[in-house]
């Protein structure tokens, strides 16, 4: 098997095969790492805002679409598609604690940890799991599965949710009430960060008080239904 790293745009199946898809997105995420190394302090937390805008959208999508898709083709699916699922819940586990922390001697371990994991996944990924699934279908169901993964990736939450199922029908569920606190969110904070000084407080309060509805959504117990133990955080 060829890693897609070693794969032409045509080679993958055309710019809206998931490959592609997959591998376009992968590309962003080591550009973004490299800056999040090389910076500190706000420029730091800007990089780190990108990150989770473009790693969970993804990692969402890939569990609505493609790993059960690969379950189902793979004789070894459920055991390859639990590893990437067990570092994608170690990915959100590192970020919610990062929210938290405020020591810059931890906080620089958990970034650290966060590269290394990210990097782990992107490889699994493109080495292993991704051409598994090129070798057993064509490439129309490779663009099919494109078309799926990018509507799932633009409607999907924006940020970590570490207790809900990394599988369906939990993740299906969980989908649009989270997505409408996430960006509802994302919509304050980005106009907090233009806003009048006066407003600020405000603004602030709100994206809390969605953040904590966000929190009790995810304590819903259908949420969590097709999870595994591996994956499961209380």
């Amino acid at each position: 098997m060829r890693s897609l790293a070693d794969q032409t745009v045509d080679e993958l199946g055309g710019t809206w095969s998931i490959l592609h898809r997959q591998k376009r997105d992968h590309v962003r995420l080591e550009e973004l790492l490299q800056q999040l190394l090389a910076t500190t302090g706000e420029e730091q937390e800007r990089v780190l805002h990108s990150i989770a805008r473009l790693v969970f959208p993804h990692a969402f999508a890939e569990e609505s679409v493609i790993w059960p898709t690969l379950r189902r083709l793979l004789p070894d699916g459920e055991q390859l598609t639990l590893q990437v699922e067990q570092e994608h819940q170690e990915v959100n586990d590192l970020w919610t604690d990062l929210e938290t922390e405020t020591d810059p001697q931890h906080r620089a371990q958990l970034i650290q940890r966060l590269v290394t994991v990210l990097r782990e996944d992107v490889r699994d990924e493109e080495d292993e799991l991704l051409p598994r699934l090129q070798d057993r279908v064509d490439v129309r169901r490779l663009r099919q599965l494109g078309v799926a993964w990018e509507a799932v990736r633009r409607t999907a939450p924006t940020r970590p949710h570490p207790v809900v199922s990394r599988r369906p029908p939990g993740n299906a569920l969980a989908a649009l009430p989270l997505t409408v606190l996430d960006r509802s969110r994302d919509a304050v904070e980005s106009t907090s960060r233009r806003a009048p000084e006066q407003w600020r407080p405000r603004l602030v309060s709100t994206s809390q008080t969605l953040a904590g509805a966000a929190g009790r959504v995810e304590h819903w117990g259908v949420l969590r239904r097709g999870e595994d133990p591996s994956t499961s955080r209380d």
